[in-house]
This record gives C-alpha cells, structure tokens and sequence, in this order.
C-alpha cells in the first residue's frame, strides 16, 4: 500500500522548487545555459515534473573552468583558520535548514524522509570535519638517512577539481568532495546527476551564504555528460577528477583523465555480501540487515547485495526478516509515515524485475513482494527471494532496489570463497558474536571497508572506498583531504 502522499506545507520552505535559483552556479552567479537548453526534473514518487534546470553544453563548461581558475589562487594563500571557519558556517546553515533539506531532496530523489534525514546530518558532517583538517594538514622535516641534507616534504593545494556525484544521495556525495577538496585550499565544478539538481543548487546558495567566495563552488547540469566533462578534463588547468557513480562510466573517465595524467579519485559500483553465522545474535542480525539492505530503499553503492546465511539459523532469519520487508510502509518519500519510497526511474524498475524473474526462474523462491503495483510512480515492493542460485544476475549485478536475495552456507571458507567471487569490493557486512572470527573474516574479505555486527558503515571520519573494480582512493577521515593535496619535497643543506 503506498503511503498518503501529503507533504508538510511547502510554502515557507526556503528550498520550494517554485522559488528556489536553478540556474547554472558559475563564479558566484545564476544564469542560464548558453544553448539556452533546459532539462526537467521529475519527482518519482508521482511522475510529475517539478522543475527545470540547465542543460550546459561546451561553452558552459569552459566557463566553469575559467571561473574556478580566476579564484584559484586567492581561495589557495586564504589562511586555513578562515577557510575553516567558512565550512563550518556550511555546517551550520545545513544543520540549521536540515529539515527543509532533506524535504527536497525526498522530493526530488524519492528517498524516504527519514533517510533524507539522516543524509542531511551526514553531509552536514563533511563541513565540520574537514574544517577541523583544514589547519591540520602537517607536512615533514627530518635529515636524510645519509646525513647530507634535510627533507621537508610540503602539501599544496591539487588545483581545478571536477567533481561527479550521483543521484542516491544527492547531498552526501556532493559535500564529501566539497568539503576536503575547499579545505584543502581547491576550486571545484560540481557536475551533479540531471535526476538530483535541485539539492546541489540549494547547497551552491548555502555556501555563498556561508562565505564561500564567487568561482569556489561552481554547478552545472548537463544531459551530455561525456563531452561536457571530456571537454573541462582536456583542460590543463584540470588537475582533478574524482567521481562516485557506476564502474562501467568509471573506467570511461579514467580514460579520458589519462589523456592528460589527471589525478584520479573513484568511488564505484559494490556487490557488498552481508554473512550471518551460526552463532549470530539473531535480532541484531536483522537490525543490521534492514539498515544495510533498506537504506535508501536499497539505492546505495554499499547496500547488502548478497546474502548468506549459516543453514542452521536460515529458515529463523528468514522468516523474520520476511516479517520486517512485508511491514514496511511504501509511498512517497515526502510522506512521514514512508519507510521505502519509489525507485528513481522506471528504468530502474524494469531492471529490478528482469533481475528478480531471472532469479526465480534459476530456482529462486519468492516470500514477499515481486511485483510492480500499478499507478503513478517508479515503485518496486519490498522482496525477499529464499534459496537464490549463484548463477542468477543479482549475484553478479548492483540490484540498487529493495530486493533481499538470500543463500545458505555451511562453512566459514565456504562463505568466504562465495563472498569475495566478485569483481567488486567495495563493502561487507558480518553478524558473528565471536569477535576472533569476525576478525578473521573481515581480514580474508577482498573489501574496502567492513562492518562488524552493524549495518552501517559510512562515517564521515572514516576512510570511504574500495577495492578491484569498486574504486580508487579514499574519502572522508584524515585520508580524504590529501586526495586534494600533492606533497611537494624540498632538499636542502642549508637548515
């Protein structure tokens, strides 16, 4: 049953679409796109179009790179202390307008308002903390082992970063390379998913707000991706790219970075396994398991995509976690009571069910859910698939939907050898109450990141990456803001 689709009054929210600037953000003003081209943005919880944004072409992009590159070196020499103390002003007027935030981005993403909520908080959180590394970052002195000269090793700013964030979370991917990459003293052009604009506009205005100086942050929406970034990466002035979104696009930018050695951050698809073992706490086990597999309606990069486990607790889990997938109320993101809103498009349903009937008809047997309900709006319910083959595709594929695909094991290197049987390693999730096994486990699994008896993992002051075809670098913690640095050594006799 979808949800009543009332939304708390818009009408004094400082982020209506009806009122809200949507114009391409470059050097600290709104305008249109040159092509004079626009691009509509679509609210998948009723199909209904909500706003217009820009659809920047070429010019438009060597306009962002010429903005970013005016205000370059002023942002670079500002003290760290005042860069500091302008992102957490960011912070601040986000935490202050979280609600409002995280409305709009349920509005324009789907997403479940109090999923929206705890993005908002999360991005937020990138501004405090990379305020606090921004008079962090320490360099080295020390005498070479041959005792002729010291060794002062620098940190300065990368230069001009192009920055691509997906739709999922609309604010969090934005802010997580916002934030280190000012901190660390760089312009940035922001190059947001045309599903998702909204949310980086009324962000774009936010930093203005909080002092971020004309060309710092700079925004554009284009339905022409590749030439549009080709055309700023060809740029020498370029001399970062980091990018969240699928592997596929992944290596095309990587291609196209290395045409002229731009360094390269990237975060992309995961296969994430969660393992219950037998002598998991069971309750605990399905908390974990609803957080990791329904977060976002199962639209995350790090959402539990396989499922295994221990035939000794199997048909327990099962069942409960069946009970909690059939509870769950599906409607609108801006409605209260959701719990899982629609998908972003109607291609993303139809791929959810081509992936669910390829898997029931590898032998698959379904609990709940597995069927599109009719009317407006991308919705998919819900699911929960028993015994699921290692031959169906969602072994293989992201499902990026609410689809729980459960499989049995029997042994510890069993479900090993099963869990890291993928190109992927971006996360994993394991519910065991002997900490040396979880451990041991966390360190045989081929992932970037692990969570232990928890269906969380992201925190802003952790390292966010993968590992094989899920990625390259880090995000977040100490090690995110020398994604934006490059170390300078200096010998010298004279010291």
């Amino acid at each position: 049953m979808k949800a009543d689709s009332q939304t708390p009054n818009s009408s004094s929210r400082h982020y209506d679409p009806a009122s809200m600037p949507v114009g391409l953000y470059l050097d600290g003003r709104w305008q249109a796109a040159v092509g004079k081209k626009t691009v509509a943005v679509t609210d998948p919880s009723t199909e209904a179009e909500i706003a217009r944004v820009p659809d920047a072409g070429l010019e438009d992009a060597d306009a962002a790179v010429n903005a970013a590159a005016s205000a370059a070196p002023a942002w670079a020499a500002m003290a760290p202390r005042k860069r500091a103390e302008i992102l957490r002003r960011c912070f601040e007027l986000m935490t202050e307008r979280a609600e409002d935030l995280a409305w709009l981005i349920s509005l324009e993403n789907g997403k479940a308002l109090r999923d929206a909520r705890g993005e908002v908080a999360y991005a937020a959180e990138f501004f405090r903390w990379n305020a606090e590394e921004a008079v962090r970052v320490q360099g080295d002195f020390f005498t070479a082992p041959s005792g002729t000269n010291r060794i002062i090793v620098d940190h300065q700013p990368i230069g001009i970063c192009v920055l691509i964030t997906p739709w999922n979370f609309p604010a969090a991917m934005a802010t997580r390379k916002i934030g280190p990459a000012l901190a660390a003293g760089c312009t940035v052009i922001l190059k947001p998913a045309t599903e998702t604009p909204l949310t980086a506009y009324a962000l774009a205005a936010l930093y203005e707000e909080a002092g971020v100086p004309p060309g710092v942050v700079n925004v554009l929406t284009t339905t022409t991706p590749g030439p549009v970034v080709a055309r700023m990466l060809a740029d020498p002035r370029v001399r970062k790219l980091s990018f969240t979104g699928s592997t596929g696009v992944g290596r095309l930018l990587l291609a196209e970075a290395a045409k002229t050695v731009i360094s390269s951050s990237m975060e992309l698809g995961g296969n994430a396994p969660l393992i219950v073992f037998d002598d998991a706490d069971i309750d605990l086990a399905i908390e974990g398991t609803m957080v990791a597999k329904m977060r976002n309606a199962g639209q995350a990069c790090t959402a539990a995509n396989r499922i295994y486990v221990h035939s000794s607790v199997y048909e327990t889990f099962t069942r409960k976690l069946t009970e909690r997938m059939s509870a769950l109320a599906v409607g609108p993101g801006t409605a209260p009571e959701t719990e899982c809103g629609p998908m972003i498009t109607a291609n993303a349903v139809v791929k959810i069910e081509r992936l669910v009937e390829n898997a029931l008809q590898a032998g698959a047997k379904l609990l709940c859910g597995g069927k599109k309900p009719s009317g407006k709006g991308f919705y998919y319910p819900p699911t929960v698939l028993s015994d699921v083959p290692l031959m169906a595709q969602l072994n293989c594929e992201e499902i990026f939907g609410p689809v729980a695909a459960l499989s049995r094991f029997e042994s510890e290197d069993e479900v090993i050898a099963k869990a890291n049987d993928t190109e992927y390693g971006l996360a994993a999730y394991i519910f065991t109450r002997d900490a040396a096994r979880g451990f041991r486990v966390a360190r045989q699994l081929e992932s970037g990141m692990i969570a232990l008896n928890r269906g969380l993992v992201s925190d802003p002051a952790a390292p966010f990456g993968g590992v094989k075809q899920s990625g390259l670098g880090r995000e977040g913690g100490t090690h995110g803001i020398y994604e934006f640095l490059e170390s300078k050594y200096i010998a010298t006799s004279t010291i």
